[in-house]
């Protein structure tokens, strides 16, 4: 593909990048100036096939363009602890791409179809010689990425230390309404996937959810949830 091909084909995926939190506050002109320096690259993966494997060592910022990916730990015995799940305009593996010598103890998987692109991290985190005011802006980007993620990871400690499934469950839903600002939402996570991410069974996951419904505490449909609290 010679360069100006290159740019084309970028440029469909700029409604994408301007989501993206890490690109926030850059336009297109920037985009089109900073793609190039940051040594971007498009790929795509098919369902089921993985990105980065646990003990890979890791030299870019992954961002997702289209499709889902599945940020999964697994232990010797096959046993899955899914930690995030990213969208399009999210990214992954940036924690471990900015620690110099670090390798990935989770695996990155296509949840779907999924279009990825790759972004050097030496070249993100070293100004170039101009020192660019959209350079700066997209380093300040990714600390903030960085420090979402840890909150992130940190409410998910949360949700994991609770003694019994019901009290996983309302950790969970109680901060998803929090974060959505109401009571009714979709969450990203299958049956399965929910089970994984919070490290329960998903057999007794679904009785659970059951018996709350059955109690009125919420309804549900698929990955639709509606809360029912008691009013004041």
């Amino acid at each position: 593909m010679n360069f100006q091909r290159k740019r084309d084909f970028m440029k469909d995926f700029f409604p994408v990048l301007h989501t993206a939190a890490l690109f926030s506050g850059i336009s297109d002109e920037e985009l089109s100036a900073m793609l190039s320096c940051l040594g971007a690259r498009i790929e795509t993966f098919p369902k089921g096939s993985r990105l980065l494997r646990a003990g890979d060592a890791v030299e870019a910022v992954g961002l997702v363009l289209a499709g889902s990916a599945l940020i999964v730990q697994e232990d010797t015995w096959g046993n899955r602890n899914i930690l995030s799940k990213a969208m399009p305009g999210q990214t992954f593996a940036e924690v471990f791409a900015c620690a110099p010598g670090a390798v990935l103890n989770v695996s990155v998987e296509a949840e779907s179809a999924v279009t990825v692109m790759f972004l050097h991290i030496r070249r993100v985190l070293s100004v170039c010689p101009s020192a660019c005011s959209h350079h700066s802006r997209i380093i300040r980007n990714l600390l903030g990425e960085l420090a979402e993620k840890n909150l992130r990871l940190n409410e998910k400690l949360t949700h994991m230390s609770q003694r019994t499934t019901r009290a996983k469950l309302m950790s969970y839903f109680s901060a998803e309404a929090q974060r959505r600002g109401g009571y009714e939402f979709d969450i990203p996570f299958s049956r399965q996937q929910l089970a994984d991410y919070l490290g329960v069974e998903r057999s007794g996951l679904s009785v659970e959810l059951g018996k709350m419904r059955d109690e009125g505490l919420l309804d549900f449909h698929k990955s639709h949830f509606l809360l029912k609290v008691p009013e004041d």
